[in-house]
């Protein structure tokens, strides 16, 4: 959910990704659900293992549950490191509302973060593009790649 706020509110001016020290091999359908919910589309994305970034220029991670910035690496040339913890409402038992309503509470808590966030990280690299890093995929632009991490 956080790559969707932050990929919406940032578009092309950041490299968002996201990925998981244990990741689940697939985006949980309630997250996809709830964010069609307020107009974010993260039915395309897939969840990813924090090793396939170990190669990449990464400027920022951003780690939001449990003890993820314990079990985050330190990447090479890595800037800033953020942890806001959120929690993680696959875990929730109960009823389907009872899931619903904890997916759309930790959705509008991401979304409060992760939206100051990533205006704050635009209105930066408008101002000044040369603090940006290139990544690999996009060499011919530059763009940072705040990297929230999660147990998907």
């Amino acid at each position: 959910m956080a790559e969707g706020f932050l990929r919406a509110v940032a578009g092309d001016a950041l490299d968002v990704q996201s990925a998981g020290s244990i990741p689940a091999g697939h985006v949980h359908p309630v997250a996809i659900r709830v964010m069609a919910e307020v107009g974010v589309d993260i039915s395309d994305h897939r969840s990813k293992h924090l090793d396939e970034f170990l190669s990449r220029t990464v400027d920022t991670v951003i780690t939001v549950c449990g003890n993820a910035d314990q079990a985050c690496p330190v990447f090479p040339a890595m800037v800033k490191r953020h942890h806001w913890e959120f929690p993680d409402p696959a875990k929730v038992v109960g009823s389907e509302e009872e899931v619903l309503r904890a997916f759309r509470r930790v959705r509008d808590a991401i979304r409060r973060v992760f939206t100051d966030y990533g205006r704050s990280r635009t209105l930066e690299f408008a101002a000044h593009p040369d603090r940006a890093c290139v990544t690999p995929s996009a060499a011919d632009s530059p763009r940072a790649t705040p990297l929230p991490t999660a147990p998907h």
